[in-house]
């Protein structure tokens, strides 16, 4: 893109898609955390594969071979989901002398980055939305980290009206179930309410923090690392995720998926006024099923 913009300022150029990747990474920390993939069909599959149960191997000499049981791959799939939003923005008010910024429609366009990273963002991890493959009249939607896990990888509360919260048996449970697939869990996403009962665990349980530093006035009360049997976890506050959900997963398990990156198009000029679209198709990959796990305050369901 070689069009002068807002973005610019700083006196480095790039693209819209860049821009956007980079805008306020702690607000999106799930697509920020994972990898990056590019796709070239709306439609996309990739293939999930395991390890047998691991049990004694010993041979007696000179007998003969003894074959495995083999289990095919698992085909997995997923759709792309058009995000977009456009703004129109007069002439003149692209003219008129304002406080706080110097042109109306970059402020505007670098208003509409925020906002639909914000929706992916939303997309990923706050909604239990399934994939479809849409129509000449509805769109396609993909399908979000609810719906990338395994069943087995589940865990509920127990309360069927969704008023058991978390706690920390069924957060090491989760953890557990994640371990034994084989997965290797460092991140616990938490929604803020979830953010101040992980807070309280360490009360709950009679262990005490550590609080050094010169200033007696300052109070710590935060979990930014939760150390587990199965090993460190960074615990991280995430404003999207669906409430009564808790996320646990290992970044590299993930994967975002790019059709068409972000790009701002320039529409037509039908008057006083300039229009512009910024659109991106994006979609999520989960590399295997069983390699993330959910605490869900419910009995069943998301």
């Amino acid at each position: 893109m070689t069009q002068y913009t807002s973005f610019d300022l700083v006196g480095v150029k790039e693209n819209v898609s860049n821009v956007i990747t980079n805008l306020t990474p702690r607000k999106t920390p799930f697509q920020n955390a994972i990898g990056n993939e590019k796709v070239t069909q709306p439609l996309f599959q990739w293939q999930e594969d395991s390890l047998r149960a691991a049990g004694a191997n010993a041979a007696v000499e000179g007998a003969d071979a003894s074959f495995a049981t083999l289990e095919p791959t698992v085909m997995r799939n997923n759709y792309t989901q058009i995000f977009q939003e456009a703004i129109e923005v007069s002439d003149r008010a692209d003219v008129v002398a304002t406080y706080g910024r110097k042109r109306e429609f970059a402020y505007q366009m670098a208003k509409t980055a925020a906002q639909v990273k914000r929706d992916r963002e939303f997309v990923l991890v706050g909604q239990a939305g399934d994939k479809a493959s849409g129509s000449k009249t509805v769109a396609s939607t993909m399908a979000g980290v609810q719906m990338q896990l395994d069943s087995s990888t589940v865990i509920y509360t127990g309360a069927s009206d969704g008023s058991k919260p978390l706690d920390e048996a069924h957060l090491v449970t989760a953890l557990k179930t994640s371990f034994n697939n084989g997965a290797e869990p460092s991140r616990i996403m938490v929604t803020p309410d979830n953010s101040v009962v992980l807070a309280g665990f360490a009360a709950a349980a009679g262990r005490y923090r550590t609080i050094q530093g010169k200033d007696a006035k300052t109070i710590v009360n935060v979990v930014n690392l939760y150390v587990s049997p199965f090993g460190e976890q960074k615990v991280e506050i995430n404003r999207f995720l669906k409430a009564g959900n808790t996320f646990i997963y290992e970044p590299d398990q993930w994967t975002n998926v790019t059709l068409r990156p972000w790009a701002k198009k320039d529409l037509a000029k039908t008057g006083d006024a300039t229009k512009a679209q910024l659109l991106g198709e994006f979609s999520l990959k989960h590399k295997n099923f069983k390699a993330s796990a959910m605490v869900v305050e419910a009995a069943s369901g998301f």
